[in-house]
């Protein structure tokens, strides 16, 4: 169970506030609504559900997770991180926001943090704080998904009520991906959000945009 102050730092570190970022990337979103493959709610949920479940969404919580439980092996499993990525904009978007999250947890925390990708960073930072590892996961995956659902508000007809009942949707998906990815480990990497790495590739080129990836 979190006890109330690991709750709070981890809604601190998850929060658009935490300056790592992450609102200037779309992970390929915008590029996915600009051909027509992201068009309402209902096909940006599919979008979201399938990104969570079978592509970077469990991912990046198997990654969390062994960087959670062997810190010590934070480099490899960085290494790894970076070799699974589709597409340059997405390494760019998983090491800056990696780095960015280390340089201000070592100003915030004064510990030293070496740049990694970000779900490895997060995962080092969350055991040196003795978060547990599940409510860290979901915690982690719901910002991910809040942040993409915020990407939509911004491309395509989405209100801010309608993008609350979407998290509230995917929540139970995020705490089930979290309760599997827990006890899982890196050889369960995988990936079939093809078109996702697609939309990722191809925004790379896109013009105009909005965001990166």
């Amino acid at each position: 169970m979190l006890t109330d102050l690991q709750a709070l730092t981890l809604a601190r570190w998850l929060s658009p506030g935490y300056p790592v970022g992450a609102f200037a990337y779309s992970h390929g979103l915008e590029r996915a609504i600009a051909d027509g493959w992201v068009r309402d709610r209902d096909s940006l949920e599919d979008w979201l559900r399938d990104t969570l479940e079978h592509g970077t969404g469990f991912n990046d919580a198997l990654l969390f997770a062994a960087a959670h439980a062997a810190p010590d092996q934070a480099h490899a499993i960085d290494a790894t991180a970076r070799a699974i990525t589709a597409s340059h904009e997405r390494l760019i978007e998983t090491a800056r926001q990696g780095a960015a999250f280390a340089r201000t947890e070592s100003q915030v925390s004064d510990a030293s943090g070496a740049h990694l990708a970000y779900p490895v960073a997060l995962g080092v930072a969350a055991a040196r704080h003795g978060l547990p590892l599940r409510p860290a996961l979901a915690m982690y995956l719901q910002a991910f998904a809040a942040n993409l659902v915020s990407a939509a508000q911004r491309l395509m007809p989405l209100g801010q009520t309608e993008g609350q009942r979407l998290q509230a949707a995917l929540a139970p998906l995020c705490a089930g991906i979290a309760e599997t990815a827990a006890r899982s480990s890196l050889d369960d990497l995988s990936s079939t959000t093809f078109l996702g790495d697609i939309a990722a590739m191809r925004h790379e080129t896109q013009q105009p945009r909005i965001f990166a990836t």
